[in-house]
């Protein structure tokens, strides 16, 4: 099986303008977006003090065993689809590949809106705090369906003026983000630059008002290896994977990087390196200013989740307050941003390939981006927009772990002992041991937390109705399992 680092065929053809500073500042504004100013509450409260930081720094650990994985795998496969395009390939894309690769695209047609989702959930709960009627519930509800084998499946969703204002910044970002990807390079640098300037700030008005006594205030027994123990580090990693995960957003956008071979893998370990960095100072210093407690009463809904605010209203009075309020949805929508512009080129790919609709290949004939793939994704982040954040990270991460991570770090060591002589101009450091550490680290995060099944259970059924489609088109089309292919793996 001959690996192809350039895609199909199409006209009108991408356009390669992104360089290494552009692609981390991509990765950056990606993984840091709007995650660590309103996650710090559900980390903190997952495992009850300050010890949360041990949440922070396992979900490092874990962003860089899993991009040392998929710096290899990028390195080996440089072209636009990242993930999509790693699986098709290493299980072989004319057969198991072809349907692995598919549930992963199926399954970004939920995770990836949840992401974008996120981010404009927690722009507008930070708008709130200049405008508190938008935290006013106009309407609230639970969903219960039964389904056998599985039990239920809950969905609680809420109407309030934040829903509006967050639908609309989806709206607005692809806006933005319909024209030539050339005059994206610049956007980004700008939004990277708001949003590390915000950490910086946070980090050194922490330092300089720094509290040993509340930092380091740990509850009794907080470090006691017990079950409550382990099940709030599975949480609270969750939510740290979730303000890790990006940097491995550049992949997406392979046929649109410089040297790709040599700028993706920089540029995510640049990025992890950095954000990594970035988040253990920015919390250190927040724990040592605001009280545990305090912080924890916080991010219990969609209401109260300004956090950055109060902070910085205890240390400076409401005109900071207002400031900070302002940064971080500065930086919420360069998430938004950068997660419409790397997910909208995975369908696109997969399209191309004959294994996703063909509506998805459609190029702008002017602009040259795939507009059917971003206009879509938009719509479907819409609906998501009424859940909570606390549900919206929790089925993101699971089924993403589920369906993509776990399927990926495996790959890296099936495609080490099927093409040992592949070309890769970066390999993973002390191989096998990061995917394997990987792979551990999702599992813990799948099986170790309270209640686990709800995420799960939604994952599974994603998976079966992927499955379906699948075979269904299969048949249609008389591809592998039902085509050729199937004849040859029969024949052999």
């Amino acid at each position: 099986m001959a690996i192809s680092n350039e895609p199909a065929a199409t006209t009108p053809r991408l356009i390669r303008g992104i360089s290494l500073a552009s692609a981390t500042a991509l990765n950056m504004i990606d993984m840091i977006g709007v995650g660590p100013f309103i996650t710090i509450p559900l980390i903190v409260g997952a495992m009850g003090g300050p010890q949360a930081m041990l949440g922070w720094v396992a979900g490092a650990l874990l962003a860089t065993c899993d991009g040392l994985v998929t710096a290899e795998l990028s390195s080996a496969m440089p072209g636009s689809g990242g993930t999509y395009r790693f699986l098709r390939e290493i299980y072989g894309p004319n057969r198991l590949g072809r349907l692995i690769s598919f549930l992963f695209i199926w399954q970004l047609s939920f995770s990836a809106p949840l992401s974008i989702a996120s981010g404009s959930i927690g722009l507008a709960g930070y708008a709130s705090y200049f405008f508190p009627s938008l935290e006013y519930q106009y309407a609230a509800h639970q969903w219960s369906w039964r389904v056998p084998l599985l039990g239920q499946l809950q969905v609680r969703w809420m109407v309030s003026g934040a829903t509006f204002l967050a639908i609309g910044m989806v709206v607005l970002a692809v806006v933005l983000l319909y024209r030539r990807i050339t005059s994206i390079g610049w956007m980004s640098k700008l939004l990277l630059v708001g949003v590390v300037g915000t950490m910086a700030w946070i980090i050194v008005s922490g330092f300089t008002h720094f509290q040993p006594s509340l930092a380091f205030g740990f509850p009794p027994g907080a470090f006691r290896l017990s079950e409550s123990f382990f099940q709030g580090l599975g949480a609270a990693m969750l939510v740290a994977s979730y303000d890790y995960w990006g940097y491995y957003n550049i992949c997406y956008l392979g046929d649109e990087v410089k040297e790709p071979a040599k700028t993706i893998p920089r540029a995510m370990l640049l990025s992890i390196l950095l954000v990594a960095c970035l988040y253990i100072a920015m919390n250190v210093s927040i724990l040592g200013v605001l009280p545990w407690q305090q912080i924890t009463h916080s991010g219990t809904s969609n209401q109260g989740l300004y956090v950055i605010s109060i902070f910085m209203q205890k240390l400076y009075g409401g005109w900071a307050a207002k400031t900070a309020a302002a940064l971080v949805m500065w930086a919420a929508f360069a998430s938004v941003f950068s997660l419409l512009l790397g997910y909208s080129r995975v369908p696109y790919a997969a399209a191309l390939d004959g294994n996703y609709f063909r509506v998805f290949a459609r190029v702008h004939p002017e602009h040259r981006f795939p507009y059917v793939s971003l206009v879509a994704l938009g719509c479907v982040a819409i609906p998501f927009c009424f859940l909570s954040l606390r549900d919206v990270i929790a089925a993101l991460v699971v089924i993403r772990i589920l369906l993509q991570f776990l399927v990926q770090a495996i790959g890296s060591v099936v495609l080490r002992i099927q093409k040992p002589e592949l070309a890769r101009p970066f390999r993973m450091w002390l191989y096998p041991l990061p995917a394997l550490l990987a792979s551990a680290g999702f599992v813990f995060i799948l099986f170790s937390r309270a209640n686990f099944l709800r995420e799960i259970r939604y994952a599974v059924v994603i998976l079966a109705l992927g499955l379906a489609i699948f075979m269904a088109r299969a048949w249609r089309h008389r591809e592998w399992p039902f085509g050729e292919a199937a004849q040859e793996v029969a024949r052999g």
